[in-house]
């Protein structure tokens, strides 16, 4: 039987949950939805915020032909049987038969088809295909024969090769609000008291599909839907790595604040856990270059070298031997001391920048490239400046380092 998400997926941007700032009146993805307009983009947020739907949404409302793959599973030659959809009228192949050598060439060379239909290419995961295989997307769709649109939950900026990025348009999706999540719920046709909604949406964390399964499970088990019934169906569900799941994001939380208590062996299980379950090595690295500059900082300087080395090293060897690269790295930044101050300071000086917008930068430290703006008093001696404060006016005095 289809899930009970499949089945009460929105068809169309009325029916659509959330994601106001992309979908909402006169915003870009409602515009380019509304307009037909053709084009390649990624959809980057965390599960169940709607990038499925907002794909087959797009595909429907430009008339086109929809492809869905996985870039866990998928490879070159899924990418090729659905190039080679439909009739071609004419092909750029020469008379006589290509060697085999040059198969990639002519897929690569594309036909033209019988039917004008768009060709749309969903692509979950898109950060779990390698370079040669984004590569092999790229003339597909600087062609326009392809119409990709890919689906991650990891920055794409690390993920997508820059060729292919600079090609697409990026929007990045929201997690869905509570207001969203009981909007969502009530659309399954579920009674269940205000205890257990509120349960869900807290358990569910802004994942559509979490709350909807967890309510469908619970049907199935269950007489009623109530606070109970739903710890009790939580707690007899089988619980295993879910690399787009909440044991995750559990897992991935407990590595990070056990590295940040300086509890090697609890990171190096949290470590061994995520390494066992096949977890992309390429985004445990990335979290601990993070953790190196956000927890340790100014404590331990290298420890952002240490990092970047060992993410360089998992990108060049790979599974299974980078496991020692990752646990090398986890030891030493667990054991390495700790200073949140860069990080501090940089969250406070981001309020300031939002709070008070372009404040004037001092006249004595600006750039002073040409006479007149010397003589304006540009690039002026400072030290006729008593205080040395080189903050704008509205800040002079502020500190975000204890001095």
């Amino acid at each position: 039987m289809e899930p009970l998400a499949s089945r009460i997926r929105p068809a169309s941007l009325d029916e659509f949950v959330g994601q106001e700032h992309l979908v909402g009146p006169g915003k870009p993805l409602r515009l380019a939805i509304e307009q037909g307009h053709i084009f390649s983009f990624i959809l980057w947020g965390t599960p169940g915020t709607g990038k499925t739907t907002l794909a087959r949404i797009y595909a429907n409302a430009i008339n086109a032909e929809f492809h869905e793959l996985s870039a866990v599973s998928a490879g070159k030659e899924d990418i090729r049987k659905i190039i080679n959809t439909g009739k071609p009228t004419t092909t750029r192949r020469n008379a006589g038969s290509l060697p085999a050598s040059q198969e990639d060439q002519e897929a690569q060379a594309g036909s033209l088809r019988s039917d004008a239909r768009p060709r749309v290419l969903f692509l979950d995961e898109i950060h779990r295909f390698n370079k040669a295989q984004q590569d092999f997307l790229l003339p597909y769709v600087e062609s326009g024969e392809l119409v990709l649109i890919g689906a991650t939950t990891e920055n794409p900026s690390f993920e997508v090769i820059p060729a292919l990025l600079s090609r697409m348009r990026v929007f990045v999706l929201n997690e869905l609000t509570a207001d969203d999540m009981t909007t969502i719920i009530d659309r399954t046709g579920f009674e269940l008291p205000p205890d257990a909604r509120e349960w869900l949406i807290e358990m569910a964390n802004g994942d559509a599909r979490q709350a909807i399964t967890m309510l469908e499970n619970t049907s199935n088990l269950y007489d009623e839907i109530t606070l109970d019934t739903l710890n009790e169906t939580l707690q007899n569900k089988f619980l295993r790595y879910d690399k787009k799941g909440e044991e995750h994001y559990n897992v991935i939380s407990a590595f990070i604040k056990s590295m940040r208590a300086s509890k090697p062996d609890a990171a190096m299980y949290y470590l061994a856990r995520m390494i066992e379950a096949g977890e992309d090595p390429k985004f445990i690295a990335r979290r601990m270059v993070i953790f190196a500059s956000e927890d340790i900082g100014l404590a331990q300087p290298t420890a952002l070298v240490v990092a970047n080395a060992v993410f360089r090293a998992v990108e060049t060897i790979g599974y299974p031997e980078c496991s020692l690269n990752l646990a090398h790295g986890v030891a030493y930044l667990a054991r390495a001391p700790k200073d949140r101050s860069a990080n501090d300071a940089i969250g406070a000086a981001m309020e300031d920048a939002k709070k008070y917008g372009n404040l004037p930068v001092p006249m004595k430290i600006r750039n002073a490239p040409t006479k007149l703006m010397k003589q304006l008093g540009y690039g002026k001696d400072e030290g006729n400046d008593p205080d040395g404060d080189l903050m704008p006016a509205k800040l002079r005095g502020r500190r975000y380092f204890d001095q």
